[in-house]
C-alpha cells in the first residue's frame, strides 16, 4: 500500500468528521473532543489548526484519504497525533505517515500520548523511535472517566 501525506484540503475534513464519529475509534482514542458529533467546534479546531503554526496532513492510501496526522503545540514541547480510518488499522499505515511526518518535521524533542491501553498506537509509536517518559492520569471524554496516559518522547 501507497502511503503518501499531502497538505489538508477543504475536502478532507468531511471524512475526518466521519472517522472522528466512529464509536470503536473513539473508545480506543479516549482522549477525544467533548462532544465529536458537534460540527461547529470540529471546524472552529481545523480552522485553528489549519491557520497556525501547526504542521497538519491527510494521510492518503492508494490515493484515498484515509486519516490525518500533525505535529502541534509549542517549540520544545510540540506533540504528534494521528488519527487512522479504523479500515486501515493493523495495515502499517499509521506507522508510514508517521514516518513520514517525522521526517517533514525534523525538529526534536517531540512528544506523544496515548491511552495506556491503546496497544495499537504505543507499538506504532515505538516502532518510530519514541519511548516512555512519563505515566499520567487523565480525562478521557470518549470513555467518560480518567483513564491511565502514556507520554513517549522522541529525542535527537
Amino acid at each position: 500500500m501507497d502511503v503518501e501525506l499531502r497538505e489538508v484540503h477543504d475536502s478532507d475534513l468531511h471524512v475526518f468528521f466521519r472517522q472522528l464519529n466512529d464509536p470503536e475509534a473513539l473508545r480506543m482514542a479516549a482522549f477525544t473532543p467533548e462532544d465529536p458529533a458537534d460540527r461547529d467546534a470540529f471546524d472552529a479546531h481545523w480552522k485553528r489548526i489549519r491557520s497556525s503554526s501547526d504542521v497538519p496532513r491527510t494521510i492518503l492510501a492508494d490515493g484515498d484519504v484515509v486519516g490525518s496526522a500533525a505535529v502541534y503545540g509549542e517549540p520544545g514541547e510540540r506533540e504528534v497525533t494521528y488519527w487512522i480510518d479504523r479500515a486501515y488499522w493493523g495495515r502499517g499505515v499509521a506507522t508510514a505517515a508517521l514516518r513520514g511526518l517525522l521526517a517533514e518535521v525534523p525538529e526534536r524533542p517531540l512528544y506523544a500520548r496515548a491511552a495506556a491501553d491503546n496497544e495499537g498506537s504505543l507499538r506504532v509509536l515505538r516502532k518510530c523511535g519514541f519511548r516512555v517518559t512519563a505515566q499520567a492520569r487523565g480525562f478521557a471524554n470518549a470513555r467518560g472517566e480518567e483513564i491511565d496516559e502514556l507520554v513517549l518522547a522522541l529525542e535527537g
